[in-house]
């Protein structure tokens, strides 16, 4: 073919109309060979969950037109334990081993520690991982053959958001689902806060009725503000019920890294989980041109979004600084 277009373009190369229209022809046979590759996203988690979902809609917003996508799912959110988790890197493996993608795109921390650290570490398969929380030392990153993006939250900005809105600021509670990543997560917040002289406490949950509890328990307490950092992982979430206990009960200045959890909270610096998936989906087109893995430096997310829920703050009678309110999206709960 390409011999092809090489003659042709011999012979019409007096004729400036005609050689615009091979180009072209020509541009298109070669995006036609591109889009032939295919770019395999691994999920650690399952389709709708926000996050998840979000990263999912940067990949394809990038890889639409360029690259055959091809999705897998996890599912090791709803589904927690061990067993479970290495029993779906198996079937991940295997169908990594059955597809051949020419690159794979992994998100979150349970797909690079249960499928890629144990079975594709320097190996010929090219990865590109986001969404790892804080650091990626326990998976020994960068390999020969990845590189990525990993996922900070806005820890000491909201923490200086928290001490506009309040006089004095010595405890919070972390109130958040019972799940691997938001224990690490509670682990970075409680020691940076620690560092500025404030105690945070942890509190975790996996039912709807054990966040009840200690939600309305944290209202009570002395205590100057409290993380609702996720409820991905409290399998039986009611969307309704968490409304109506945070119009409810809400006294305490409350704060979140997540926008969905905006329904029950008064205020959010939120990571953007698009920026992930573009990221990751632009980094493997690189590669795929030619660029090796460990040639690109891991990075981390650099944009954030501000929240606030007008209802929930004039409840509780708690005003926000002028230049928050400015520049914050409202919500009404």
């Amino acid at each position: 073919m390409l011999n092809t277009i090489n003659s042709i373009q011999k012979i019409v190369s007096s004729n400036t109309t005609i050689c615009a229209v091979l180009c072209l022809f020509t541009a298109m046979f070669t995006q036609s060979a591109n889009a032939s590759n295919t770019c395999l996203y691994i999920a650690s988690y399952h389709q709708g969950y926000e996050w998840n979902d979000g990263i999912e809609r940067g990949v394809d917003s990038v890889l639409d037109g360029k690259c055959k996508v091809d999705k897998y799912f996890m599912d090791t959110k709803r589904n927690k334990g061990d067993e479970f988790y290495k029993k779906s890197a198996l079937a991940a493996r295997a169908y990594i081993e059955k597809t051949k993608p020419d690159i794979v795109i992994v998100s979150d921390d349970n797909a690079s520690k249960y499928l890629v650290m144990p079975f594709y570490k320097d190996a010929a398969l090219p990865f590109v991982f986001c969404g790892i929380n804080w650091t990626v030392e326990p998976y020994g990153y960068p390999y020969k053959n990845a590189t990525g993006m990993i996922e900070v939250a806005p820890i000491r900005p909201l923490l200086k958001e928290i001490k506009a809105v309040s006089q004095s600021v010595s405890s919070g509670i972390y109130l958040s689902a019972d799940v691997l990543t938001e224990h690490k997560d509670y682990e970075r917040y409680r020691k940076i806060y620690e560092r500025e002289g404030i105690t945070l406490k942890g509190v975790f949950a996996r039912t709807m009725a054990e966040w009840k509890k200690e939600f309305i328990s944290a209202q009570s307490e002395d205590i100057d503000f409290i993380i609702l950092n996720n409820n991905s992982g409290i399998n039986d979430w009611d969307e309704q019920q968490g409304k109506r206990i945070a119009q409810e009960y809400s006294t305490v200045f409350s704060v979140t890294n997540y926008d969905w959890m905006m329904p029950y909270t008064m205020f959010a610096m939120t990571k953007l989980p698009e920026e992930q998936g573009e990221w990751a989906a632009a980094v493997a087109l690189d590669i795929l041109d030619g660029a090796t893995p460990n040639s690109i430096p891991i990075v981390a997310n650099r944009r954030w979004n501000i929240f606030v829920n007008t209802k929930l703050l004039d409840k509780a009678n708690i005003t926000l600084p002028p230049h928050l309110i400015h520049k914050a999206i409202k919500k009404g709960g």
